[in-house]
């Protein structure tokens, strides 16, 4: 035994497992009814009460393997793989005891013309089976969720790093530039900036909300219009029913604006204006950043913060949040979407 060692085995206390389980059970009734070799030919009878038998064994494989699993994860994988298909299989040959007797004594004929063995050892090896590639299923379902989720965490500190040499160089060499000048202004600045890497070099795991994420937004650029003065312009839309409290992944908007400056409004020797819309659609947080870009310039970075917000979304929300971004003329449009409760 390893008590050290991690688990291996899926975690069937969660409803989707145990959904998994029972959908596919009622497949496997589906298809040894829809059989073209079975004989007596099954009716809906019959169907109806395999059915409920099937569903009921089913919760109860899924119930015994969630309370085995502290159990069963101490042993090595594969005695605790096998164990773990064991288990279900004991319970079904229990129960196909019970249904053989009771299908004899209530005429129903599920079990006509079958020995005690065959039923009992046929079904009971066929859960045996059906749990094995169950159990391999999750498995490998659980380490690439771990793949991704790694992938994220990876991406996020790649993009924290990203964000530090050039960004910090030009806000510190303006600040110096305001030292004697504005000290008040400079003195802002470097509180906008410490805030700003506090939240870029903070903990990978900690949320954010949607006040927290305009706040460092808002703060980022303030410390770009001090380098860029009356070249870089900001417009907020901002609907008054926003939930400022909604969870988030952190530095979702920061990278995106960052992305309108460095390869938008900088390169232009005439500045420009980004336009930034938030608002509510349903039950989905909508903003959208446009920024104007030079039509000549080769724009190679233009995917890279989308790409790295796209897959922290991925993590957070799966598939009900998007990121896209698209060139309008001389326009670069960026559109996010994600849920919220």
């Amino acid at each position: 035994m390893n008590d050290s060692a991690p688990s291996a085995l899926p975690d069937f206390c969660r409803l989707p497992r145990i959904a998994a389980v029972c959908g596919v059970a009622q497949l496997a009734v589906v298809l040894v009814f829809l059989s073209p070799n079975q004989s007596p030919p099954g009716t809906w009878q019959g169907f109806l009460f395999v059915s409920a038998f099937t569903q009921w064994l089913a919760w109860a494989a899924a119930l015994a393997l969630c309370k085995s699993r502290p159990l069963l994860s101490r042993f090595r994988p594969v005695p605790a793989y096998f164990l773990a298909a064991l288990i279900p299989a004991l319970i079904t040959a229990i129960a196909a005891w019970l249904v053989y007797f009771l299908d004899k004594e209530l005429g129903y004929g599920l079990t006509r013309n079958m020995s005690v063995s065959r039923f009992i050892g046929g079904i009971a090896i066929m859960v045996a089976l059906l749990c094995g590639v169950l159990l391999r299923y999750f498995y490998v379902l659980e380490q690439w969720q771990e793949q991704v989720k790694a992938h994220a965490k990876a991406s996020l500190q790649a993009l924290q790093a990203r964000i530090n040499p050039h960004f910090l160089f030009n806000s510190m060499n303006t600040i110096a530039a305001l030292v004697r000048s504005d000290p008040k202004t400079a003195e802002t600045a470097i509180e906008d900036l410490s805030d700003l890497f506090r939240a870029a070099l903070g903990d990978e795991q900690t949320e954010s909300t949607l006040a927290q994420e305009l706040q460092i937004a808002r703060q980022y650029l303030a410390i770009e219009q001090l380098r860029l003065g009356a070249r870089l312009k900001i417009a907020w839309q901002l609907a008054d029913d926003l939930p400022m409290h909604c969870k988030m992944p952190r530095l979702l908007l920061q990278p995106l604006f960052e992305n309108a400056v460095a390869h938008g409004v900088a390169l232009l020797p005439e500045g420009g204006r980004i336009d930034f819309s938030a608002g509510v659609d349903g039950k989905c947080l909508q903003f959208e950043i446009r920024n104007p870009v030079a039509v000549e310039h080769d724009r190679p970075g233009l995917g890279h913060a989308q790409l790295s917000v796209q897959q922290r979304l991925k993590l957070a929300f799966g598939a009900q949040a998007s990121v896209s971004g698209q060139l309008h003329g001389d326009e670069y449009v960026c559109r996010l979407r994600i849920p919220h409760a």
